[in-house]
């Protein structure tokens, strides 16, 4: 028998009536389960919906990779799978030598990391990792636009379009913001933070063992590093 119900933690103690043997699990993504079956917090969890596709492909100067969620014109293209850019395990990208944009959005970044005084090469980082700069990504848990804000998180923010450029940018350099106030600055878990939630991070005592974080901070601090040096 397995039975799995998705709810809202306001619901669990007036609707839930849970026989013996049956487990609750919160996942990293929020999503409460009810289940029978031994599970493993920190395997990714089967999701039926239909992935995101990123297009790569080489730049029309040929010196840069672009990725897209539109179909390149050309023959020659990689097609990308992920729900945030460099949350996936089995990513074949090598974050230390992969193709950085420090052109994109550049006045916006830095008008929002000096408002919010966060590092301008963080806030670059966090983008590439949420969605290789694609301002129309939208992941399958429902997170839109260049930070992969969720739509609650983004309300909270005060974003009320989440794939216009500018208030994405606001909304996740300030939720980012809030992430390093809390952890005192730590990059490492503030980032942690901003992949699994601040409570996540909080019951763990430091990165949630979770296999999309882990590599999650850990290619944030990459390309952090990487962005930092190219100025």
């Amino acid at each position: 028998m397995y039975l799995q119900l998705i709810l809202t933690s306001s619901l669990l103690f007036s609707t839930i009536s849970v026989a013996d043997g049956i487990q609750r699990i919160q996942h990293a993504d929020g999503i409460i389960e009810f289940t029978n079956v031994d599970t493993d917090v920190r395997k990714p969890r089967l999701n039926t919906r239909q992935p995101t596709l990123i297009y790569k492909s080489l730049s029309d100067e040929g010196d840069s990779f672009v990725f897209s969620d539109q179909k390149p014109s050309t023959a020659h293209f990689e097609i990308i799978r992920y729900d945030c850019f460099a949350c996936d395990p089995r990513s074949p990208v090598d974050w230390h030598s992969v193709a950085l944009n420090t052109r994109d959005f550049a006045d916006i970044v830095r008008d929002m990391a000096g408002k919010y005084q966060v590092d301008p090469a963080l806030v670059r980082a966090v983008i590439h990792a949420e969605s290789a700069f694609n301002a129309r990504a939208l992941s399958n848990k429902g997170a839109q636009g260049l930070m992969q804000l969720m739509p609650g998180t983004a309300r909270d923010l005060g974003v009320d379009n989440a794939f216009d450029v500018r208030q994405n940018i606001e909304g996740g350099v300030k939720y980012l913001a809030q992430m390093l106030r809390q952890f005192d600055g730590d990059v490492r878990l503030a980032t942690a933070a901003y992949n699994a939630g601040p409570n996540a991070v909080r019951r763990f005592n430091g990165i949630p063992p979770y296999a999309e974080t882990e590599v999650y901070v850990e290619r944030v601090g990459i390309l952090h590093r990487r962005y930092q040096q190219a100025g």
